[in-house]
């Protein structure tokens, strides 16, 4: 035998779940009237038990939705379903008192006894909203302290960055200041290398005159002297070879002092580049025929050209004295009856110009000094000099824009190649 099976639909259940409900529950007929109220419904909107029944739906609103309400409970009764009411709005009720509280209510529908009954669940959301509104004050709070924090942070940004602006302009006015001092320590350790050079080449050009022009003085006077005894006596020939030895000695003096003189233009930077357009055959040949009687006895200079001969842009005086001196120390450091030779090869934008000599030769220890002033090679012997004669030249071939370069066997000879642009 079965139990009976417990029977939801019974009067006394469902009139308990009824008025046990902690929502409102309200049954409302086709013409909006009250029909049934549980008690949460009286509580919540502060009627007294009973008092609900038989009043308007609409009394439960404020007065500003009492006709719309109207026209919303029509068009559910022509279309009813269970739904939640104002989806989407906040729904606002009022009590006995007249204070209004927001609400959310769900509807369905019904028939008893044969008659069409809307049945509202309604909750009070006071506190929901509460807690809702305090959640949407708390986000605005934060919004704002957001807000504010990024403006404090934009501004700290904007002071950082006009602090870093400010450093960097210290930054480059000291790095300004430092690379003017630098400058001055420069100029200043230039200046005091000058100084010290030129305290230097005096020193040099002391010793160098001393002897240098001790040698030449000493002969003019000895055969100046001995000239006025060969004329009292008639010796002519004798007489000649005083003569032609002054001559010698004072030829030796003026490149000396000619030395010393461009040494000194260039030091200053006195020397102005005053270009010309020249046939460079033609000028070698005036070259050549000057040179002749600084020459050895039976040294002679050849000169051949290679290439296609182009116009040369050039400063003249300046090259003169490269030429002039390169074939001096061709004769002087060549015996008597050596040849000396030219060879001047034109190429698309340059030439070059070679002199070569069969003489004594550099040392290969010698070579890295060539260049330096006052520089005179080991196996000089006595050969009169300087030592400037190379270092003016190497510096007379920078102001044409050129380089010199050189070859060289000790005991077989010496080549010297300067490369001139052309124009």
């Amino acid at each position: 035998m079965t139990e009976p099976r417990f029977r939801l639909s019974s009067p006394e259940t469902l009139g308990e779940i009824f008025q046990g409900s902690a929502e409102g529950i309200l049954m409302v007929d086709t013409a909006g009237i009250i029909q049934l109220a549980n008690k949460a419904s009286e509580q919540m909107f502060g009627y007294a038990p009973g008092e609900l029944e038989g009043k308007p739906l609409e009394t439960l609103l404020p007065q500003r939705y009492r006709e719309q309400h109207s026209r919303h409970r029509a068009s559910f009764h022509q279309a009813p379903s269970p739904r939640k009411m104002g989806v989407g709005r906040d729904l606002v009720a009022c009590r006995k008192d007249g204070t209004e509280f927001p609400v959310e209510v769900s509807l369905s529908h019904h028939r008893i006894n044969n008659q069409f009954i809307v049945i509202a669940f309604i909750i009070d959301i006071t506190e929901r909203k509460k807690a809702e509104e305090a959640v949407r004050r708390s986000e605005e709070q934060l919004l704002l302290y957001a807000a504010e924090l990024e403006r404090k942070v934009q501004a700290r940004t904007d002071a950082l960055n006009k602090s870093i602006e400010d450093l960097e302009k210290a930054n480059h006015f000291l790095q300004e200041q430092i690379a003017e001092r630098k400058k001055a320590e420069e100029e200043v350790k230039h200046a005091l290398e000058r100084e010290r050079e030129l305290n230097e080449l005096k020193s040099k050009f002391v010793s160098i005159a001393s002897h240098e022009f001790r040698t030449p003085l000493s002969t003019v006077l000895s055969s100046a002297s001995l000239v006025m005894q060969y004329k009292e006596k008639g010796d002519l020939a004798k007489i000649d070879k005083h003569v032609n030895r002054i001559k010698s000695s004072v030829s030796h003096l003026t490149n000396i002092l000619n030395d010393f003189l461009s040494l000194g233009k260039l030091e200053e930077g006195k020397i102005d580049i005053a270009k010309e357009t020249l046939s460079l055959s033609e000028f070698l040949h005036e070259i050549r025929e000057e040179m002749k009687p600084q020459l050895k006895e039976k040294q002679t200079v050849t000169l051949q050209i290679t290439g296609k001969e182009k116009p040369v842009s050039t400063d003249p005086k300046v090259l003169r004295n490269i030429l002039f001196n390169l074939i001096s120390n061709a004769s002087k450091y060549s015996d008597a009856g050596k040849p000396i030779s030219i060879l001047v090869t034109f190429w698309e934008n340059h030439l070059d110009i070679a002199v070569t000599d069969q003489g004594i030769g550099i040392p290969r220890e010698d070579l890295k000094h060539l260049f330096e002033r006052f520089f005179r090679a080991s196996n000089a012997g006595q050969v009169q000099g300087t030592g400037l004669g190379l270092n003016i030249v190497k510096r007379y071939v920078e102001l044409l824009n050129g380089e010199i370069k050189f070859t060289s066997q000790e005991g077989k000879g010496s080549t010297f190649t300067v490369i001139l642009p052309i124009t």
